[in-house]
This record gives C-alpha cells, sequence and structure tokens, in this order.
C-alpha cells in the first residue's frame, strides 16, 4: 500500500503568511498533498511542485484555468473536496437521505479532476455518511474530535478499495497509530500543524510505514576464488549511509549478499559513506518494490534499496554509476538447506561484508566464514518473483 501525506493549509489556519510556512514546510518535508481553498491554489503552483486539493465551498465547481500555452497548471487543482462550510463538518445539519445531499451531489459531478470528501466524525451518523460519501470520493478526509469515542477502526473496516481514506491528525504519533490501525491502516493522513518538525516527523513516519522489514540469515563461505578482472559497479547515492547499512547484491537473485557501504575509514582512501562497491555487472541488487535490478542496469535517479545488518530497509536514489574494470573475488555461499549462490565482488580491502566474526574485508574472507544473506526459495523474470523452475549456477 501507497501511503500518503496532507498537509492542511486552509483559511482555518490563519492569514496567507500562516499558510504559506505550512506549505513550505510541506515541499521542504517531502509531503505528498497540501489542502487549501480554492482561490489560494495558483499561490501554492508558484511556490513548489506538490500535489494540491482545494476546498470547494457552496454552488458548482469553478476552476480557474488562466494557464498560458506553454504552461499547462495555472491555478488548476489536483482534486476537488467539498465538505467544508456544509454537510461534512455539520455547518449543513445532515439530511435524513445521503443521496439527494449537496455535498455529495458536487461528488458526482464528470470531469477529469478528482473529488475529495471532507467529513468531521461528530457522531455515528456523519460515519455513515463518510461511508457514503466514500462511494463516489476517489480520497475520503475523516477528522475525528477524538478516536477514542468514535474509532478509526471502524471507517477502516467499513470503507473499501473504492476510495482512498484519509484520517484527520495533529501530530507525527497520531499518525502513526492511523497507519497502523487493524494492521491495514489508512491510507494517508491529514497533519493539522504548524511545527516543521512534526511535518518531517510525520513524513518520515509515512517512510517507515512502507517500508518492509528483511529477515537477513547467516551462510557458509565454501569457495573464495581470485578470478580475472570484470566490469565492477560502484552505486554512489544521494544519500549519506549508516555504519551498519549497505545492500543486497548477488549473482543469483535468490541469494543476495549483504555488502557494507563505505563508511569505513581505510588506510588508503577515505571513506565514501554514499557508495556501495557492489560488483559486477551482471549481478542484482534490490530495489525497494521487492524487486530485482541487473546492476548494469542502474542510472542516475533510479531508486535501491539500502538494508542494514537487522533487516531494517530504506530507498536511495542512485547519483552516479561507475563502472571500471578490475580484479574479481568469486565468493560461493551454502546456506542451511544446502543451497549454493553466489557473487562477484572486487579484490579490494575497501570493500567489506557482514561475517560472524563482523565487519570484514574481501580480502580476509575464507571458506568456512559466515556471510550474512538474504535468500529467498524463489526464481524472478525481469525483476519480478515467478513461479517457475529456473537453474542459475
Amino acid at each position: 500500500m501507497s501511503r500518503s501525506v496532507w498537509i492542511k493549509a486552509d483559511d482555518a489556519v490563519g492569514d496567507w503568511d500562516d499558510r504559506r510556512a505550512r506549505i513550505t514546510a510541506a515541499l521542504e518535508a517531502g509531503a505528498d498533498w497540501v489542502l487549501v481553498d480554492e482561490e489560494d491554489v495558483e499561490r501554492v503552483r508558484e511556490l513548489g511542485s506538490i500535489n494540491v486539493a482545494a476546498f470547494r465551498t457552496g454552488g458548482d465547481v469553478t476552476l480557474v484555468d488562466d494557464a498560458e500555452d506553454d504552461d499547462p497548471v495555472g491555478a488548476m487543482p489536483d482534486a476537488v473536496v467539498v465538505g467544508k462550510d456544509g454537510e461534512g463538518d455539520a455547518t449543513i445539519d445532515l439530511p435524513e437521505d445521503f443521496s439527494g445531499s449537496a455535498d455529495l451531489s458536487t461528488l458526482r459531478r464528470d470531469d477529469e479532476l478528482e473529488r475529495g470528501a471532507y467529513v468531521r466524525i461528530l457522531g455515528t451518523e456523519y460515519e455513515a455518511f463518510a461511508e457514503t460519501a466514500a462511494q463516489e470520493a476517489d480520497h475520503t478526509i475523516v477528522v475525528g474530535d477524538d478516536w477514542t469515542i468514535i474509532p478509526l477502526e471502524n471507517l477502516i473496516a467499513r470503507i473499501g478499495e473504492e476510495t482512498d481514506l484519509i484520517a484527520g491528525v495533529t501530530s507525527p504519533e497520531e499518525a502513526k497509530t492511523a497507519f497502523e490501525t487493524l494492521e491495514l491502516g489508512s491510507d494517508g493522513v491529514l497533519l493539522d500543524s504548524d511545527d516543521p518538525d512534526e511535518i518531517r516527523e510525520t513524513v518520515e513516519v509515512r517512510d517507515a510505514a512502507e517500508r518492509e522489514t528483511l529477515e537477513l540469515d547467516y551462510a557458509e563461505v565454501i569457495e573464495v576464488e581470485e578470478i580475472g578482472s570484470a566490469d565492477r559497479v560502484c552505486i554512489d547515492t544521494g544519500s549519506l549511509l549508516e555504519h551498519d547499512e549497505g545492500m543486497l547484491i548477488g549473482s543469483m537473485s535468490r541469494g543476495l549478499v549483504f555488502v557494507h557501504a563505505e563508511t569505513a575509514e581505510s588506510p588508503y582512501v577515505a571513506s565514501r559513506p554514499f557508495r556501495v562497491n557492489a560488483g559486477a555487472v551482471h549481478a542484482y541488487v534490490r530495489t525497494p518494490d521487492g524487486g530485482t535490478k541487473y546492476l548494469s542496469e542502474l542510472k542516475s535517479g533510479d531508486e535501491v534499496q539500502v538494508v542494514d545488518t537487522n533487516g531494517n530497509t530504506r530507498e536511495a536514489i542512485v547519483g552516479r554509476v561507475k563502472i571500471e574494470k578490475r580484479p574479481m573475488f568469486r565468493v560461493a555461499l551454502e546456506t542451511d538447506d544446502g543451497d549454493r549462490v553466489e557473487t562477484l565482488l572486487q579484490n579490494a580491502e575497501t570493500i567489506k561484508v557482514a561475517s560472524g566474526d563482523g565487519r570484514k574485508a574481501i580480502t580476509d574472507l575464507a571458506a568456512g566464514d559466515e556471510l550474512l544473506l538474504y535468500y529467498e526459495d524463489t526464481a524472478r523474470h525481469f525483476g519480478e518473483p515467478v513461479e517457475e523452475s529456473i537453474i542459475e549456477k
């Protein structure tokens, strides 16, 4: 599930300076959406690139399209949201028959814009209204004054995949709870906070909720062989990697060896904590979506998965790939169930792997050592797991 963070920045926040501060913090933190009033859409576009949802209050939806021919965005929002100053926030009492409501009739307009419904959960009738709105809305935003009274569980259980359920929160802690509720969690959160740190932390909560934790095990080294030169790939990322982080690399996609980032100082070269010296061009590297890519395919702007020695993962952007001919080792390992996997790594003291005795240079590796490995007994086709028999040797 892809999670999203929305930042509330309508006129309830304050004047334009207050709203702009929230929007700027959202842009800098990497939030997905800002929710503003319709008249602020063009101002947001001038600040930076982010998805813009615009509250529409009363009457038909009227969209400003004053874009020049070479500027297709203009003041058009990406989504129109109804419910403010209406039935969604109890400004207008809910009718007994939801199907004829003003807010829902606006949702049913047929145009290319995405539609959103904003509902304050003030009682069970508003839960029912949110369920009805969800049948029409691309995004259903629910804001509870007290989720302990009207549990978010009810809405997660009742609202299906026809809409993105966005839960109103006021802190990163509440966002974490929303993403974890009923194990499924909400699709997104709408944060109502002026604090740039809380906005940034909520985005971090989103990222953590999307990441997987891998089960890494040790496999025994059965052979380390000096071979000739090969085209070696260094992956230089746009992130600084921690001392216990690296990437999963291997000649066989079912068995990927943990290779440390070059965070350690060396007598020969300075540390390069953005780099993983990954191996030969034919090898696989694991990606954040659970797939693999050949090292030869990587280019600037791609995403790769960073993993630590406990199996915690995050994503990093490739800034540069360096391919150079270098002398290599062939390292063969055997798993507990007798499967044999291999990889090629450069013959250099600066390449470190995670052994049973701790961080070890590839030049010190010997048969009988144990290396940290991610193993899954499945074949892959174009990086995706498939149910078929493939022999790799």
